[in-house]
């Protein structure tokens, strides 16, 4: 029997392992200078996946949503298949002002972003963040892919919240 009750140990902590992984928390490796100097190159950050609701393991949707991505939140989604993390820089509803005279920027109440005449070009439409979405910038605008390029993130497609980096 008592080879029967470790079994059961082991089995049982893999198990709770394998749910806190999936729900709860997450530990990932950054690759990548696009959050720096906030969360740097090869380091690992933990994730709050139960943040904003309960996601649906390997999608990106959300199972249940009780709450959304405030901003200056770091969060994390998939994009590509990949997980990304960026700042949620605006909010459904957030002004979003822009100039091309003489660089292309997006201007986000104090913080002014530079963008690419074909990033400009993308979102300059947009005299707000739509509703449901975020605007998600990695922090070194010069070395990031994000919302300037792909457009808004859906809040149903974020993963957590970034809690330790």
């Amino acid at each position: 029997t008592s080879n029967k009750s470790l079994i059961f140990i082991i089995c049982l902590g893999l198990f709770i392992g394998l749910f806190l992984k999936l729900f709860v928390v997450d530990i990932l490796y950054v690759s990548g200078t696009s959050m720096e100097p906030t969360i740097k190159n090869n380091s690992t950050i933990i994730a709050n996946k139960l943040q904003y609701g309960i996601s649906l393991p390997y999608t990106e949707k959300l199972f249940v949503q009780w709450a959304s991505p405030k901003k200056n939140d770091i969060v994390i989604y998939l994009y590509n298949d990949k997980i990304v993390v960026k700042r949620c820089v605006a909010v459904s509803g957030e002004l979003l002002e822009y100039s091309s005279n003489p660089l292309y920027t997006l201007r986000v109440g104090e913080k002014e972003i530079p963008l690419t005449e074909n990033q400009y070009k993308k979102i300059s439409s947009f005299s707000s963040v739509p509703k449901g979405y975020i605007l998600a910038i990695g922090d070194n605008y010069q070395d990031s892919v994000d919302s300037r390029t792909y457009g808004f993130v859906s809040v149903k497609n974020i993963l957590g919240k970034v809690i330790c980096k």
